[in-house]
């Protein structure tokens, strides 16, 4: 569409924002199977690295910290977990649902090096684990 059509032009824009918003939205919360072969649900992560440390972010929102657990195994980092719905919604009419519930379950493949120390702490709906490399 030729862009000085800017009503038409504004509109294929607007179009194609809102088509990447929703894939963005599919994206933010997978639904896989376990090694257990049931299914669970993989929470989005960010992996970053500094100097001295690799830091890997887990969206949790909502989740108990009692119910996580985390574990290096082999090369990977893996998070396991629960979400419950909240008591007071156990009798609701739900109207939308867009928030997994149940278990979840998510294998992080660490860059390859040496790791040490192993910190996390759960703030502001994030689990935030934070491993030394070792040089």
């Amino acid at each position: 569409m030729p862009r000085d059509d800017a009503s038409g032009w504004m509109w294929l824009e607007a179009s194609a924002l809102a088509a990447r918003a929703e894939r963005l939205h599919r994206q933010y919360f997978h639904f896989a199977l376990s090694q257990h072969r049931t299914p669970v649900w993989e929470p989005p992560v960010d992996v970053l690295e500094t100097a001295g440390q690799l830091v890997i972010v887990v969206a949790l929102p909502g989740v108990d910290s009692k119910t996580i657990t985390s574990a290096i195994e082999g090369d990977a980092l893996i998070v396991i977990g629960h979400r419950s719905l909240p008591n007071a919604l156990n009798a609701a009419v739900i109207h939308r649902l867009e928030l997994p519930y149940g278990r979840f379950e998510r294998k992080v493949t660490l860059p390859s090096g040496r790791y040490g120390d192993v910190r996390s702490s759960l703030d502001n709906g994030c689990l935030t684990v934070t491993l030394d490399k070792l040089l």
